[in-house]
């Protein structure tokens, strides 16, 4: 299993209050998850009217496909236009390892 999960840091330069700003990012945000099927949702800057920190998160099965994906979603933000991403930080984490490990034969609910 591949975890992508990551920050990206926007400015919303036509937000001139709070409601404005949540106006953007909700469309941003929807959009983002019909297209991806990722969570996604405001992490930071919640008090500034023209900034806004999203958090991401998505998971599949090899680690070149879940870099495309943030690649295409950072394009996919950019290009909607309705925001300018000032910065991001990604990570990619494989955790084939610990369900290798796991034992699955025996748990919790084995015994109903």
């Amino acid at each position: 299993m591949v975890i992508g999960y990551g920050i990206i840091q926007l400015r919303i330069p036509e937000s001139g209050s709070l409601k404005e700003k949540r106006s953007v990012l909700n469309k941003i945000l929807k959009r983002a998850q019909n297209e991806f099927n990722i969570s996604i949702a405001q992490v930071g800057d919640l008090d500034r009217h023209q900034y806004a920190q999203i958090g991401f998160a998505l998971v599949g099965n090899e680690s070149r496909y879940i870099n495309g994906k943030v690649d295409h979603l950072l394009r996919f933000i950019g290009d909607l236009h309705a925001a300018e991403v000032l910065n991001s930080k990604i990570e990619i984490m494989v955790v084939s390892d610990f369900l290798e490990t796991a034992d699955w034969e025996t748990g919790k609910y084995d015994e109903f």
